[in-house]
């Protein structure tokens, strides 16, 4: 039986699975070694003790937010890479750095270290602490909330921020960016698919991007198919009902929104763009997307008429055309329809988490 939320949703480790190759740390666990971290800290009383294991504290909270390898944050130099405008540091070769989000409270915490006296000594050199060291001060605080070695260590950690970031949401090349590395072969470890992951996943962009949008006419799915030529893509995408939709939009486009095949993405068409025929005979024109529906209702007014359809997996399409081609339609309720719309009118978006 499947784990569940109070709100009857699925939890968030649902949408995939983990190899167990991969040792990685739960939401629970988390909380507990950062709560025995926390603890440890807070115990020191001598203010040598106070500044040595405030600098642990803090080193710990930076592998553990940005994922990246402790040599990387042993070699950190505090006095250059956070970005003075908002959360952010620096990591990665100077020919290539990259910048990794931190969460608020614990930039401000971490920049008021620094400019405080204890801090102000150690300025360029805040984590350059022995990694032997820190590797013993990470195991001894697992071993006081019941977690192994190969939980606790660096390597435990950075795995942990991949699967967050995974199952919050953030696409597999994000991932890659974020944790600094050579190859989607090493990120794609961490996410194993289950037959239900891609609804999943695509379900909660959807609902997020049908906040931002406002056609009528909405489909979900992955991408199957891409064709390109020097000027313009033409991108096929799969719904959960095995709906195909295909869309034609510029190469620009297409490296923009990072589409490749195996991508969520959202299609949407607006409804004066979408033409509905009765399904009866052969129906010629040249429009690449075409959904066999039957009617819901036809809403008219004296200039425009608003067709309502249902498609066999359950979802709805709407056309707005005009009221006289309405009126010869003369179309009921349960009427059986095709809905048109060429691929150049279809919009696709991708969701960045």
């Amino acid at each position: 039986m499947r784990d569940m939320k109070p709100s009857g949703k699925l939890c968030p480790r649902e949408f995939f699975s983990v190899s167990d190759q991969v040792s990685y740390l739960e939401p629970e666990q988390v909380r507990a070694l950062e709560d025995a971290f926390l603890n440890w800290k807070d115990g020191a009383r001598r203010m040598d003790s106070v500044r040595a294991r405030t600098r642990l504290w803090l080193l710990f909270l930076m592998v553990r937010h940005t994922g990246a390898r402790l040599g990387e944050i042993l070699a950190l130099d505090d006095a250059t890479a956070f970005a003075p405008e908002g959360p952010f540091v620096r990591l990665g070769r100077e020919e290539r750095p990259r910048e990794v989000p931190l969460p608020e409270d614990f930039f401000a915490e971490l920049a008021a270290f620094m400019e405080s006296p204890m801090g102000y000594g150690l300025r360029g050199e805040l984590f350059r602490v022995d990694p032997g060291y820190f590797r013993r001060i990470c195991y001894e605080r697992g071993k006081e909330c019941g977690l192994s070695k190969d939980l606790v260590c660096p390597k435990s950690l950075r795995n942990t921020r991949a699967v967050e970031m995974l199952r919050g949401g953030v696409p597999i090349t994000i991932v890659k960016e974020v944790l600094g590395q050579s190859s989607l072969d090493l990120t794609a470890n961490f996410q194993q698919f289950s037959s239900g992951d891609v609804q999943s996943i695509v379900r909660t962009a959807h609902e997020a991007m049908r906040k931002r949008t406002s056609a009528r006419n909405s489909f979900v799915g992955h991408v199957v198919e891409v064709q390109t030529d020097e000027v313009m893509a033409q991108v096929v995408l799969e719904t959960r009902s095995c709906l195909r939709i295909s869309a034609v939009i510029t190469m620009d486009s297409l490296r923009n929104l990072k589409i490749v095949v195996g991508s969520p993405v959202i299609a949407t068409v607006k409804a004066p763009l979408v033409n509905v025929l009765r399904r009866e005979g052969h129906l010629e024109g040249s429009a690449r997307n075409r959904l066999e529906a039957e009617t819901l209702r036809v809403t008219s007014s004296p200039v425009l008429s608003e067709v309502l359809g249902r498609l066999p997996d359950g979802s709805d399409v709407c056309a707005l055309i005009s009221a006289q081609s309405a009126e010869d339609l003369d179309l009921k309720a349960g009427d059986p329809v095709e809905f048109w719309f060429k691929a150049l009118s279809v919009v696709l978006n991708t969701v960045q988490l």
